[in-house]
């Protein structure tokens, strides 16, 4: 969608379709079968917008709009034109949709506020180190101690004869390293038979954000009471949960320097602000939900393909024997020169970003590539699965997974902007490189441990709570033997399956 506002630093008041900024959005297509009121709904599924946008935008083109309830979205994807949303000068992050309706318990966070909001740019600035080299090794044996963790887990299932949960398994793993390396904090995910209730809140909380876009939003109180209901007490035990985390720190007079400790007791470099106690609770919350939430769905797709492509599985886990050899718990220098596992992981986010689309207004009237006016405070959505696979930009071959267009030879070919699994600018994602690191050394770890068995009759289905993540994916695993093996905590050839093409006319 694209909205006029008035004052280019002011919060968005609600969605707007009779003034959307877009001075010449009739020229813009949209999806056949327009209903009067319900709009672009013929086809649609309320369960899985992101793709049926992926289905229009192969059918309409790199700039199209859909319409739902009087509410009117422009999405974006062709590579010129994502990259000229990238221009800073020109765009900034936009505030909408699902993201706005995560305030209630991010409020002004990272990755929830405003661009005219101060604590903002307070919070980047004194957490940015956090994410430096330094700070990285020092949370890599954490990271370590965790996947040892999963192992354990994984070799239990394995003698029961079981297979894995795949996503279920990769959120035990990612919300505890989070919570050990950036707060000190054990949720014992690994000793539950379900999820932690933490997890079961963030992702209702997650859905009933995506929820309240695909209703009327005056018949929202009406039609979601329940559901607000219960989004009310997910909200609440998040705050407890944090609340007492951090009333836990005080008590204890401080931590390693970890990413609470500097929420708490850092000042900003230039002005000596602190963030308030409010923040501290939102920072911690987005860090928590964002933190776990994006790298466990980037992990289960790239277990997905590894699995169905066994001779990048082999060819990945041969780098791992080169690189690690039989050293049982590999050092943080070790992981960066694990370049093929991490084109594994890069193509998996290519054709399954996690975060699956980013908002861009205009900062000042201005003309979208040459051909699009858009008026102060117009917005759009970068929908990064078509992003990522223009075959103008991937090829003629863009559905298919292959990890070699990655290549470092390949990637300095490749346009600037056209590959965004962490968004754009200086909003883009701060832990990017916090991910990335876990994800990769995670891979190596159980490649290096477990060959991957795919379920013959699985198809990839992916479930949308505004991230995206694989459904009821399992894998089975057979042990590759004892002489190399993770390190342990102290005390213990198929084809992409392509999304559907856009209905006819």
């Amino acid at each position: 969608m694209a909205e006029r506002e008035s004052d280019a630093v002011t919060p968005p008041r609600g969605f707007r379709g009779a003034e959307p900024g877009w001075p010449e959005l009739h020229r813009i297509p949209h999806p056949p079968y327009r209903l009067p009121l319900l709009g672009d709904l013929v086809g649609a599924d309320r369960h899985t917008p992101v793709q049926d946008s992926v289905r229009f935008a192969r059918r309409l083109g790199p700039v199209f709009r859909r319409k739902a309830f009087g509410k009117e979205f422009v999405f974006v994807w062709g590579a010129r034109i994502a990259a000229d949303m990238a221009d800073e000068s020109r765009f900034a992050k936009h505030v909408g949709l699902g993201i706005a309706n995560l305030r209630p318990v991010a409020g002004d966070g990272l990755f929830t506020a405003y661009n005219h909001e101060p604590n903002w740019q307070r919070a980047h600035d004194v957490l940015a180190p956090a994410f430096g080299r330094e700070a990285m090794a020092g949370y890599h044996p954490m990271m370590l101690d965790v996947a040892g963790r999963l192992t354990d887990h994984w070799d239990r299932e394995l003698a029961a004869g079981r297979g894995v949960d795949v996503p279920g398994d990769m959120t035990r793993l990612t919300l505890e390293t989070i919570a050990r390396t950036g707060f000190g904090h054990d949720f014992g995910s690994f000793e539950r038979e379900r999820l932690h209730p933490f997890v079961t809140a963030m992702v209702g909380t997650l859905g009933y954000a995506q929820r309240l876009n695909t209703v009327p939003s005056p018949l929202a109180p009406l039609l979601l009471r329940r559901a607000a209901r219960r989004n009310a007490a997910d909200i609440a035990f998040l705050n407890r949960t944090v609340d007492d985390l951090v009333r836990a720190r005080r008590r204890s007079g401080g931590g390693d320097g970890d990413l609470l400790d500097r929420m708490l007791d850092t000042a900003h470099p230039l002005t000596g602000e602190r963030l308030s106690a409010e923040n501290v609770r939102y920072q911690v919350i987005t860090f928590l939900v964002a933190g776990h939430e994006t790298t466990s769905g980037a992990l289960s797709f790239a277990l997905h393909y590894l699995s169905r492509h066994p001779d990048v599985a082999a060819r990945a886990r041969a780098e791992v024997d080169r690189v690690w050899g039989d050293t049982p718990a590999p050092g943080y220098d070790q992981v960066a020169k694990l370049r093929y596992v991490r084109r594994v992981l890069d193509e998996s986010l290519r054709l399954w970003p996690t975060a699956p689309a980013y908002a861009r207004e205009a900062r000042q009237d201005t003309v979208l590539a040459g051909e699009h006016p858009m008026r102060r405070g117009a917005w759009a959505l970068v929908l990064t699965p078509m992003l990522h696979r223009d075959p103008e930009v991937w090829g003629a071959d863009a559905e298919e997974f292959d990890p070699d267009r990655f290549d470092a030879g390949a990637v300095r070919a490749r346009a600037p902007h056209t590959f965004k699994p962490f968004g754009t600018g200086s909003r883009a994602c701060i832990g990017r490189q916090f991910a990335l690191h876990e994800a990769t050394l995670v891979l190596a770890l159980l490649l290096r441990r477990y060959d991957l068995v795919a379920d013959p009759d699985y198809r990839l289905r992916v479930t949308e709570r505004l991230t995206l993540m694989p459904s009821g994916l399992r894998l089975h695993l057979n042990r590759r033997g004892t002489s190399r093996r993770t390190a342990q905590p102290p005390s213990s050839g198929d084809r992409l399956v392509s999304l559907p093409s856009a209905p006819d006319e």
